[in-house]
């Protein structure tokens, strides 16, 4: 796949989250900021302004942009820990060998986000896919609470990285947007005033259905 084909590793996440919410921004670039949107941005922004930082064998590497032509997914890494190890792997610029974990910020206290490991598994997959290496293990890190829970990279995670990527690519392709699906997700979605999921399915749906009732009053 060519580099301009690459679609933003991010939207990963925005696609597990809901698929009409990916394929708005993905198909239509529209986006919509609430609270938590917001929030989350700036402690990107923050993170990623810190560049690179050594604390005795290990360093923190942040905004390190990685990419995929396999997934077809570009991005930056909020943050990757080098960590020196004998078995591990060169890195362009950097002596000695490292072993790589990937580091994900996310805003509030500690969660479950099946979404979330997706990303942070799809930022993995990119690592060792420019640098010849295997990373079983990275981490999610909640500002609310300080705390990180470590997530392993299985087949499972892989598997979704690799379905989600391929969706990704299939509804860009076809320029097509799901129907619309409620769910106790919209009530925190920030695009819930342009997804509009209770609106019928489709304008051919609501068209049926008054052509239904027309013909119903009919004499």
């Amino acid at each position: 796949m060519d580099e301009e084909e690459l679609i933003p590793l991010s939207y990963l996440s925005q696609y597990y989250y809901c698929p009409r919410r990916a394929a708005l921004l993905l198909v239509d670039q529209q986006w919509a900021d609430n609270q938590f949107t917001a929030e989350g941005t700036l402690i990107h922004e923050r993170v990623h302004q810190e560049g690179h930082e050594k604390r005795g064998p290990s360093l923190s590497l942040r905004g390190l942009w990685l990419r995929s032509l396999h997934l077809g997914l570009a991005g930056k890494a909020d943050c990757v820990e080098m960590q020196a190890a004998t078995d591990g792997v060169t890195v362009p610029g950097y002596e000695e060998k490292w072993r790589l974990v990937p580091v994900e910020f996310k805003h509030g206290a500690r969660r479950d986000k099946t979404e979330y490991e997706v990303q942070l598994c799809a930022q993995a997959m990119c690592l060792e896919e420019m640098l010849g290496c295997r990373i079983a293990e990275g981490y999610l890190f909640y500002e609310a609470d300080h705390r990180r829970q470590a997530v392993s990279l299985d087949d499972r995670l892989r598997k979704l990285v690799e379905e989600g990527a391929s969706q990704l690519h299939a509804m860009l392709k076809a320029g097509q947007i799901p129907a619309p699906r409620r769910s106790s997700r919209c009530k925190g979605c920030s695009m819930v005033d342009i997804c509009l999921p209770r609106m019928r399915r489709s304008g051919k749906d609501y068209l049926s259905r008054l052509l239904q009732a027309a013909q119903g009053e009919a004499p």
